[in-house]
């Protein structure tokens, strides 16, 4: 344990999960007057630099996770990663622990296989032809049924990991051998998405609370590797398309319930918006929400799960961000061109703190504010083309 926790008496929150995310969620809960505990998988991620408590345990380990949960016994148990013992949860849930937004939305939406059965099965949102296979003979079948180019997933992922576009026969092998490899928990079974043609993918933060149900604006966002590297708000869509997002938005999150606020990952196509994942927490394209919104989606978050009001959110500007992502692995490092970042117009940068780099790793993230939305994007390209990772021996 780090730290020393505040008063007993102090309404407390136990992130399961310290990342970039779990770091401002920390922030925003403690100028609310909470006590945090950070809970992750390994020492000195970055919200455990600035939790009241922190904690190391496999979590998924139910066991383990049991123990902590009983001995610390939070008012509010937040889940920020998908490699959680979530049949523990529900347990736990049904003994009286109080889980965001509930146990059930936190299992189903951890696994890609639950929350698309959710949205197309049973709410009959138009979501991209999809089957699952539990081996690689399994997965050729499903493919060549599909067609390529496909999208194969791990069931359980975070950061893009295990994602890859399959455009032929020839590369199932080692698409399979990806999704293995990126895989939490190890499940020997994937997911297979037919390619959607979008002319872009949006983020739609939507927030549950004692207030109802309030949207964002629409969040660009643009993937590399299945994983996020640049964002931007507010993108662009007619009012059909924005009615029919906020639509498909409060379909998905008013049947997984609870309050918080929800990450809504959608395809713009030329026929209409596509459902593609929701994840029950705030979503690393929103990291943009810092500098556009008079509430970001850290604060909303904090917000919703404690039941106190939100009247309205406001886009106070055009912004975006960009991120830094590490080249190669070491520990010994910092990030350097802070200088010469910040000495852009309303940029800011938000370095996380990890005390590891491996290759492709998020280190920090620029964050820029401007008139339109093009001038936004490139400052923080700008921005985040001058940081770098600084070696201890150069």
């Amino acid at each position: 344990m780090w730290g020393a926790p505040l008063s007993e008496n102090a309404k407390s929150i136990m992130l399961l999960g310290s990342g970039e995310l779990g770091k401002e969620v920390i922030i925003e809960a403690q100028r609310l007057g909470v006590r945090t505990i950070a809970v992750d998988r390994y020492e000195h991620a970055p919200a455990m630099g600035v939790a009241h408590e922190c904690y190391v345990i496999d979590m998924l380990d139910g066991a383990a996770l049991r123990a902590l949960i009983e001995r610390i016994r939070p008012d509010v148990i937040v889940p920020e990663v998908e490699a959680i013992a979530t049949d523990m949860l529900l347990e736990l849930e049904q003994e009286g622990f109080f889980v965001v937004p509930t146990a059930t939305a936190t299992r189903l939406t951890m696994d890609r296989e639950g929350i698309r059965r959710l949205a197309s099965e049973k709410l009959g949102l138009p979501t991209a032809r999809y089957g699952f296979a539990n081996s690689l003979e399994e997965l050729k079948q499903i493919a060549l049924s599909i067609g390529f180019p496909c999208v194969i997933k791990p069931l359980m992922s975070s950061s893009g990991k295990g994602q890859s576009v399959c455009r032929s026969e020839h590369e199932l092998e080692a698409c399979w051998n990806m999704a293995l490899e990126g895989a939490r928990a190890k499940k020997m079974r994937v997911i297979v998405e037919a390619f959607v043609p979008f002319t872009s993918e949006i983020t739609l933060l939507t927030v549950r609370s004692i207030s109802g149900t309030t949207f964002c604006a629409p969040i660009g966002h643009i993937q590399q590797d299945g994983d996020y590297v640049e964002s931007w708000q507010p993108h662009p869509l007619s009012q059909a398309q924005l009615a029919e997002a906020q639509q498909m938005a409060t379909a998905i999150t008013d049947e997984l319930g609870g309050y918080g606020l929800f990450g809504v990952e959608l395809f713009v196509t030329d026929n209409g918006i596509v459902f593609s994942e929701v994840s029950p927490r705030p979503h690393d394209t929103g990291m943009v929400t810092m500098v556009t919104q008079d509430l970001s989606e850290f604060a909303l978050h904090v917000r919703a799960i404690l039941g106190f009001p939100i009247p309205s959110v406001t886009l106070l500007t055009a912004g975006a961000s960009a991120t830094l992502k590490a080249g190669q692995e070491g520990v010994h490092f910092q990030i350097g061109g802070l200088d010469e970042a910040l000495a852009i117009p309303r940029t800011q940068v938000r370095v996380f703190g990890k005390p590891l780099c491996k290759p492709g790793r998020r280190m920090a993230v620029a964050l820029s504010a401007a008139e339109t939305i093009d001038e936004a994007r490139n400052r923080a390209k700008a921005a985040a083309n001058l940081l770098k990772v600084v070696w201890s021996n150069e």
